[in-house]
């Protein structure tokens, strides 16, 4: 009997019933990279044919969360976390509790902050309590254009330029007095222009990485993709740049050979990804 010690990776997220988002793209993602991943499951997301394909939103019990904390950290020694759609106040408070138990060389946040169905209300309450008590634990932060702008309370990003400023306010908003923290503001299809941008800011300097646009829509778990691939990179023992490298390749690979369905929006295709 061989045994095998591959490379761990923790995901802390919200499965999506379709299989285009959330945990599952996680951990197929973790997979395509060759790493080990462990997940624990915040929230039920199912889109309703029925009702224009919006979200059917169901949170896991707060206990019921803990529970799977304690045994995923209690089986394996994880040091790099992703944490993805967490959903509602209680979720979040006690993510933030149980992620300050233990300590990370990574904790990659991709900041999910409306689900589509939630009442504006608790949407808000929700943003606030992520921005309070995740934001500054995280040591990447990778939020899309409207992330990144509700983020850094910023009225528009219009231009590369716009979407750097952005990463930098948001820095300011993480603790870096534990080490060095790194923000990527990703412009994906919905900034003006033929190239997809994202934008990586480390505390000092500014990294653009572009690539053609492939389509002008936006493709469903491309985010997901994203910080998961920085995730597994991360525990495969990258630097943080070298991770984005890879995961902006992924995505980019993923996305032009996107899986249709009767959805209305296509999915990224972990798989196309070879490395």
């Amino acid at each position: 009997m061989t045994t095998q010690n591959p490379r761990l990776a923790y995901v802390i997220a919200g499965s999506e019933a379709t299989g285009g988002a959330g945990i599952q793209v996680d951990l197929k993602t973790f997979q395509q990279l060759g790493v080990y991943g462990v997940g624990t499951l915040t929230c039920i997301v199912s889109f309703d044919p029925k009702n224009d394909w919006g979200h059917r939103f169901v949170p896991v019990d707060p206990q019921v969360i803990a529970d799977q904390f304690e045994a995923a950290t209690a089986t394996h020694d994880l040091d790099v976390v992703k944490i993805g759609m967490l959903g509602t106040p209680a979720t979040i408070d006690t993510v933030a509790q149980a992620l300050a138990t233990k300590p990370w060389r990574h904790v990659v946040l991709d900041p999910v902050l409306i689900c589509k169905g939630q009442e504006p209300g608790a949407a808000l309450d929700t943003d606030n309590a992520l921005r309070e008590q995740v934001l500054p634990q995280a040591t990447v932060v990778t939020p899309n254009l409207f992330e990144a702008k509700t983020l850094a309370g910023m009225d528009a990003i219009e231009s590369v330029e716009d979407l750097a400023e952005a990463a930098r306010l948001i820095h300011k908003q993480l603790d870096t007095s534990a080490g060095p923290r790194y923000v990527v503001a990703k412009g994906g299809v919905e900034l003006p222009g033929p190239d997809a941008v994202d934008v990586l800011f480390d505390g000092d300097e500014v990294t653009v990485l572009s690539a053609p646009k492939v389509g002008e829509e936006r493709v469903s778990g491309a985010g997901c993709t994203f910080a998961a691939a920085i995730t597994a990179e991360l525990a495969k023992g990258a630097e943080v740049p070298d991770a984005v490298r890879v995961a902006k390749q992924m995505v980019t690979e993923g996305i032009r050979a996107r899986v249709e369905a009767r959805t209305p929006f296509a999915t990224v295709w972990q798989g196309a990804f070879a490395g």
